[in-house]
């Protein structure tokens, strides 16, 4: 149990820790959900470069990063769904999720192969524009219903129908194209019964 595997289970351990505090009216819920969630994206930026740079890579850390990753981003899309206050709807977590499943079997059929799928560039991008985009939703919930800070309604009604739709679909954009990406370098392991 290494330094990077520690780190990807304290991800883990976060998640429903996150979910507690989405869903708890306590006071500043929003704002500990908020710190949770950064805690937990910054566990997914050091786990895998501590890993990589001090020679730790296990395979113990290859199945649970991926999906603890998977986890805490669905988890956190699913409850923006579930409140009324986030512009969300579901066809982004149905895209999304269906991605997370494609590239999941795909790596299945690779290890069966023999063969190992590797991050990509866009799967990176995908992941770390959708981790902003939900920290950003969150601070702004923080600010709205944590702090009480509510500015003019005209911009209120600019973030939540315009800004946060708009970083909802271009981390689902980004995820279709990642998806397709990993379908496309890696469409000889499902057309290899021919």
């Amino acid at each position: 149990m290494n330094l990077p595997n520690k780190l990807t289970l304290l991800r883990v351990v976060l998640i429903p820790f996150f979910l507690l505090f989405m869903y708890i009216n306590v006071p500043f819920h929003y704002g500990i959900a908020l710190v949770i969630f950064a805690a937990a994206s910054i566990t997914d930026a050091l786990d895998g470069k501590i890993a990589r740079a001090r020679n730790l890579v296990t395979n113990f850390g290859k199945f649970l990063d991926p999906l603890a990753d998977k986890v805490l981003v669905l988890a956190a899309l699913t409850v923006f769904v579930e409140l009324p206050c986030v512009k969300m709807g579901a066809i982004p977590l149905i895209i999304i999720t269906a991605r997370e499943f494609m590239v999941s079997g795909l790596r299945l059929l690779a290890a069966n192969s023999g063969v190992v799928v590797a991050a990509g560039i866009w799967g990176k991008l995908k992941t770390a524009f959708t981790m902003v985009a939900i920290i950003a939703i969150l601070f702004w919930l923080c600010l709205l219903y944590d702090f009480g800070i509510v500015p003019v309604g005209t911009f209120v009604n600019a973030v939540d129908n315009i800004l946060v739709p708009v970083l909802v679909w271009v981390s689902t954009i980004l995820t279709v194209i990642s998806g397709g990406v990993y379908l496309k370098g890696y469409w000889n392991l499902i057309d290899s019964d021919k």
